[in-house]
Formats: structure tokens, sequence, C-alpha cells
């Protein structure tokens, strides 16, 4: 069996996104570009390694086998990269992390436990803010690191002096209808006559909504706002519109009156790692809390699937 590896990273994609679309919007290239490099890796293996569902596509046992070899090929690339430039410095003392909703409840919240096990060292402390109070407690010293969410084709605020950013995820936005929705493409969405419900500013996915009416020409604004991933789908459940959310918003969350479904061109959130080193014990503390997510990223997104 010879196995080119520069094709493993589109089937480690369509386990993470949980489709080909949304691998394809994750990696900047078309869906038949992801499909094809699949099928050259299935002839490779000698095994089919996805098949279709009425949901879309899905893994084989084959598929997310390699898809598991293709992760810890990336861990430990991650790792020895990890150790080349910033040494084998263990993390102590206490650490701050702040963040978003999904982001603290899908990725990190789970991962304490390890984290306490693994790192005995380390007192964690999380902090769930909006974007402008984790800014503010990374320029005054009171977060060590931040996670924050930007929308597809947004580009990052300029950002102080001194503060850098490191790219963790591209995370890929859905859209959720109500149950017994006709949807074969978008053109059903404005034949529906589904209003829109927008998620609050500052929040990506408001951005996102709004980007998606545009291009495809709905021009109707938001019939209601919310704040939390529940309430959303709570009002797209009760047949009140449709709504876009990000994947891992809605790994932990399901609700039978309410499809999730893929469009191709929806995009992705960018998720990012801010922080404010002051020095350099600060700056390999930084890249460890990097490699850090990174790992706890890779374990949630492929072992969780889609509900």
């Amino acid at each position: 069996m010879n196995i080119d590896p520069s094709r493993l990273r589109y089937l480690l994609a369509v386990a993470r996104t949980g489709g080909v679309l949304a691998a394809a919007d994750e990696l900047h290239v078309t869906p038949s570009a992801v499909s094809q490099q699949i099928t050259r890796l299935a002839r490779e293996t000698g095994h089919p390694l996805m098949t279709r569902t009425p949901g879309g596509s899905a893994l084989t046992p084959e598929g997310l086998a390699l898809a598991e070899a293709a992760q810890e090929i990336e861990r430990t690339l991650a790792a020895v990269r990890s150790r080349l430039e910033h040494g084998d410095e263990e993390l102590t003392g206490p650490l701050r992390i702040g963040g978003f909703q999904s982001f603290l409840s899908v990725v990190i919240a789970p991962s304490l436990p390890e984290w306490r096990q693994s790192l005995p060292g380390v007192r964690f402390h999380i902090m769930e803010a909006y974007p402008a109070a984790l800014m503010k407690a990374l320029r005054t010293g009171d977060l060590d690191a931040a996670v924050f969410e930007l929308d597809t084709g947004e580009e990052s605020a300029q950002l102080p002096k001194g503060m850098v950013e490191i790219p963790l995820l591209d995370d890929p936005w859905r859209l959720a209808i109500p149950a017994g929705t006709l949807f074969t493409d978008v053109s059903d969405l404005e034949r529906a006559h589904l209003p829109w419900l927008g998620e609050q500013p500052p929040a990506a996915s408001s951005r996102a909504a709004s980007r998606l009416r545009a291009t495809l020409g709905f021009e109707q604004s938001a019939v209601h706002e919310f704040h939390t991933t529940e309430t959303g789908l709570a009002l797209v459940a009760a047949g009140e519109g449709m709504a876009v959310f990000p994947d891992l918003a809605l790994r932990w969350v399901t609700h039978e009156s309410v499809e999730i479904v893929d469009v191709q061109g929806l995009g992705t959130r960018r998720i990012v790692l801010r922080g404010h080193p002051r020095s350099e014990r600060a700056k390999r503390h930084l890249a460890s809390i990097s490699t850090l997510l990174r790992d706890a990223i890779t374990a949630r997104v492929l072992t969780e699937p889609v509900q």
C-alpha cells in the first residue's frame, strides 16, 4: 500500500466538518477537489473511505481509522514544531484563558480534567466574556490568552502593539431550518418564505447571516434576535425562521424539530488565539497554550460527530 500523505488532510477535513461541502470551505478548494483526492486515496488503500448518507457524507470504518492516523500525524508534527521553537519548558502556575461560549463549552471545559491530570502544576482559570472585555483583560494582564471568532474573509482588527494572534481552526457555518422544510438548494429557502433569525452582535454569526442574505439576494432583515444557540434552535424548531450557527456550537445541542443543512459558499468562522506576552517566558507559555488548544480541538472535533 503506497499512500500519498498529502491527501490525508482532505480526509481529515471531512472527518472534522462532517461533509464534503464544509471540508471544501475549510480548505478553500472546490467540493470536487475534495472528492477527487479522497477517491484517489481510496484507490491507494484499496478500501472505500466515504459513503453517501441522507444527511450528506460519512466516513466508513476504514476512512475513520485513516483519519485518526492523520490526526496523530498532525498532532505529532505540532508537538515537534513547538519543541523546536520553544524547548520543553513545562507550564506551571496560574493559567487564565478567556473565550466565547461555544469554544469554552465544547473544547475547553471537557478538556479540563485531562489538563489537570497531565499538568498538575497549573491552576486553570476560565473566563467567558464578549470580545471587548477579553481584549481589555489581555491588555491589563488579567488573562494570559483568549480565543476569538471571526467571520469568513473578515480581517483581524489592528491589534495593540505587542499583542499576537495564532490561528486555531476554521469552523464551518451551518444553516438550521425547521424540520420538514423542502431543501434541495438555496432557491428552496426563498420559495419557502422562511424569515431570518439573527444572533445579536458582536457574534460572528450575525455577520455571517448578513453576508449570506446579501449573497442570496434575500432582502428581509432578521425577525428575532438571540444570544445563545439553545434559544436560536428553539425559535427554528417553532417554525419562526432559519438561522446560521457554527459547527462547534451544534455539537452538544440537538433538537428533533430542526434540520441542519450545508450550503455551498456559506463559509467558515476563523477561531484564533490572542495573547499579549510581555516576556520570553510568557511567549513560550503562549506557544504551549496554542499547542494545548490545538490538541483539544483535534480530539473533540474529530471524535465528537455533528448531531
